[in-house]
């Protein structure tokens, strides 16, 4: 051009900067000073914007300064820029003085303000700014929105985000793809993945970014199958797919179960020349560590024409998932050769790799070490990290040490403490932390109640799980699938089917988790056809079961004596399924064919099991044989429990009590003075109730409890009423060589009538009866419970740790099978 002026100089900067290229703006810029060329107010607006995307502040307020001299600081344009770029800088206080002292602002200025607030996580101050906004100016428009939807995208702002949605539609913009977008965004952020698939189908329009949102948000939350379908469904529709696309579609096949999937994924990679992006790689390398796969991560990791920290940390990460400990440190070794610098990321992942005291020593410390002389032991990330390992390798005291020693110790910190502990089974210390942590002011997320309602659900402690089920619902988490999982398995471990019914998630929103859980409690609480049921709901709605979902129905078969339906999905699980028996399906089928009497078959299967038997497998067989009596084969799964281990009081006492049931006394003199002479002590019982936040427990025969003379008392009266009632005892189950009248004096000293006695002398007329109990119920403290709960109207729960008994109206919820 023969003569520049400032207005091909603005035009060219506007082309490189809607190119991306901010770098070339500021050259231009340099060189039209260098020509004494005069800028405009659209000048300043281009170069400080590029300022701001370059995140140089001293630049930005350098052209500041030569705005001042030209005298556009007053100009609208000039100010919106400022406000952007000071607002992109965490430079809030700057921004928000420019924009108090504007004589004039547009819409963009109101834009301007907003977005910096929203972008610095000031919610409510981008809020504040909305509610002036609308009534000083009065002119919204989709980047309003937009940027205070992206405000509202957590748990705690959702409520807000609603309120948003609705002036949305009330100003006729529920139709512009941007808000759209923002409104997907926001849903899949704060964990409302349901409403986020409304506005999805709702779109009248939709672009590359609401397809590749709603993949994603499926794949954040769990859904890979949904991720996978949306996937599908935009290949056929001929949508443009781009390497976002491909990365959200890439960690749905995570998945393991997903192979076929994986492999089409990849090929499709390939096939539109994206196997050489970075972040398509990454992507790869992480599918398949993430599935378990690292033979293939290796390969794609190998052929990968550029690695970066993220590649590294993919495959160091898979190797901890798959606990390849050398795999791992020696991946770690070739990533500082190879000069790229570790994160708090690779150092996590390391540590994750250690599991056993061994690991702490070799690796686990040494790591440790370097993580202090590099400066990465301030890093939060790095410090749970390192509780969680700690916890791994059995030294649970030195979580303890680093957590106390945290001067600020936040949500993360907490629930590496929390989370160390569930380690460890001291389920009253996580419930004791999860009080702590909410009472310090750190608000509990999912992964808090989570863990809380994991620990209740272990120790069966009902009033407990209820108030942190009731807080996670308080606070918006009811409808995360992390806390409804652990809220349903909860109340399933209590008792409470009817509450495990009301939280469960419709079918077409619910996990293989929740599905699992489900047929489990169904299990446990003696609704066995309703757990098969439920299996063949769950093959309807799509889901496909896994090795936790046919341990869950045949152990439902077992106990239900539905010896042809567990025998026939035992057979279908390799066939239809794909999956592979393992010994604890093989437990269940001996389990099934002993109860119901069918030893023979029961000793065959263990002879043809396709592995090798346990401790589990012989347990369960020489139960079966105490059962039916079977002396002989009792015999034969005692000895092969103590091959195993010599020590297992289980293998003497189960002997033992097959001899008595088939009267061989001397026998059983034998084998008990075998275990005094070894030491060996059998488990004693234990019941226990829990009244007004208060458990007490009893033994065999207790006396030191404080009210024990009415606890007899009452014993006396339930004997007489349940007698007059038709109740003979059955001293069969009173295992000592004895006269019949000591035999039934025995059974009334049984922990599970004292808990009982106990427990209705203390509770409210009408209520719930609940007992637990650490060994199996006696028959005839059985028929005690059936008889009693007819005489006095009452439910009776009783827990043992195979399943529930529900007592109503004279009968349980077993018949009598179990």
């Amino acid at each position: 051009m023969p003569e520049k002026n400032v207005v091909s100089w603005t035009s060219l900067m506007v082309s490189y900067s809607d190119n991306g290229d901010p770098k070339a703006v500021i050259d231009l810029y340099q060189h039209m000073r260098n020509d004494k060329i005069s800028c405009n107010q659209n000048t300043f607006a281009i170069m400080i914007a590029a300022c701001g995307s370059l995140e140089d502040e001293l630049l930005g307020c350098q052209v500041l300064g030569h705005v001042v001299k030209s005298g556009l600081e007053n100009d609208v344009s000039v100010a919106n820029s400022l406000i952007s770029m000071f607002g992109s800088l965490g430079n809030l206080e700057d921004a928000c003085y420019i924009f108090d002292h504007m004589g004039e602002r547009d819409t963009i200025s109101w834009n301007s303000i907003i977005s910096a607030n929203v972008r610095n996580a000031f919610c409510r101050e981008s809020l504040q700014h909305f509610d002036r906004m609308r009534r000083c100016h009065n002119q919204l428009n989709a980047t309003t929105l937009s940027s205070l939807l992206t405000a509202c995208s957590s748990v705690d702002n959702l409520k807000w985000g609603r309120g948003i949605h609705s002036i949305t539609v009330r100003l006729g913009l529920d139709s512009n793809v941007c808000v759209n977008n923002s409104l997907l965004g926001m849903y899949s952020e704060a964990g409302s993945i349901e409403d986020a698939e409304f506005v999805f189908q709702e779109m009248p329009e939709r672009d590359s970014i609401s397809w590749n949102s709603m993949i994603a948000s499926y794949v954040q939350h769990g859904r890979s199958l949904a991720a996978l379908e949306i996937f599908t469904e935009m290949l056929k529709m001929g949508k443009m797919v781009n390497y976002v696309t491909f990365t959200s579609a890439l960690a749905a096949c995570s998945n393991p179960e997903f192979l076929r999937e994986r492999k089409i994924v990849h090929a499709l990679v390939i096939l539109m020349g994206l196997h050489e992006k970075l972040i398509v790689g990454n992507a790869l390398v992480s599918m398949y560590a993430k599935s378990g796969m690292m033979v293939e991560a290796k390969r794609v990791f190998k052929i990968l024409p550029r690695r970066d920290e993220v590649t590294w940390n993919a495959l160091i990460g898979g190797y901890a998932e798959s606990e390849e400990l050398n795999d791992a440190v020696k991946a770690f070794q070739l990533m500082r050769e190879e000069g790229i610098p570790a994160n708090y990321i690779t150092l996590a992942n390391v540590l994750g790799a250690c599991w056993t005291p061994d690991n702490l020593l070799a690796h686990g410390m040494p790591i440790h070490a370097r993580i202090i002389s590099t400066g990465f032991e301030s890093n939060d990330y790095v410090r749970n990290s390192l509780i969680m390992m700690y916890a791994k390798c059995g030294d649970l005291h030195a979580c303890n040490y680093i957590f106390e020693g945290l001067v600020d110790k936040n949500s993360a910190s907490w629930n590496a403490i929390i989370s160390a502990n569930a380690h460890h089974d001291h389920g009253e210390e996580v419930l004791k932390l999860t009080v702590k942590m909410r009472r310090t002011g750190i608000d509990l997320d999912q992964f808090s109640f989570s863990q809380g309602l994991t620990a209740a659900a272990k120790l069966a402690v009902l009033e407990e799980g209820k108030q942190l089920h009731g807080l996670a619902v308080k606070l918006g988490f009811e409808s995360d699938p992390f806390v409804t999982n652990a809220a349903m398995d909860m109340y399933g471990k209590c008792g409470e089917m009817d509450d495990v019914l009301r939280v469960l998630p419709q079918p077409f929103h619910r996990s293989r988790l929740s599905w699992n859980i489900l047929i489990s409690a169904f299990a446990r609480h003696g609704l066995f056809h309703k757990a098969g049921e439920t299996f063949h709901q769950m093959l309807k709605a799509g889901v496909k079961p896994d090795r936790v979902t046919l341990v869950s129905l045949l152990s439902a078969c077992s106990h239900g004596g539905l010896v042809d339906e567990g025998l026939a999905y035992y057979a279908s699980m390799t066939e239809e399924f794909g999956i592979l028996a393992g010994v604890e399906h093989c437990v269940c089928i001996i389990d099934l064919l002993g109860r119901s009497g069918r030893l023979a078959e029961a000793e065959t299967f263990i002879n043809e099991m396709p592995v090798p038997p346990n401790h589990l497998v012989w347990r369960s067989l020489l139960s079966a044989c105490k059962i039916h009596g079977n002396l002989e084969l009792g015999q034969k799964a005692a000895q092969h429990l103590l091959e195993l281990d010599p020590s297992d009081d289980s293998a003497y006492v189960l002997y033992s009590n097959v001899c008595a049931t088939t009267g061989r006394w001397k026998d059983v003199e034998v084998i008990r003075r075998q275990m005094g002479s070894q030491n060996i002590k059998k488990q004693p019982a234990c019941s226990w109730v829990k009244l007004k936040n208060e458990v007490s427990s009893f033994g065999m025969g207790e006396q030191t409890h404080p009210q024990t003379l009415e606890i007899y008392a009452k014993l006396g009266e339930l004997k007489k009423m349940i007698k007059e009632a038709g109740y003979i005892p059955d001293t069969s189950y009173a295992l000592h060589d004895t006269d019949e009248e000591q035999k039934e004096h025995d059974l009334w000293n049984h922990s599970e009538r004292l808990a009982l006695a106990f427990a209705l002398i203390n509770s409210p007329e009408g209520s719930i009866v609940r007992i637990f109990k650490n060994l199996r119920v006696c028959g005839d403290c059985h028929s005690f419970y059936k008889f009693v709960s007819g005489i006095i109207n009452r439910r009776i729960i009783l827990r043992d740790p195979y399943r529930f008994h529900h007592f109503s109206d004279g009968k349980c919820s077993c018949a009598d099978y179990w």
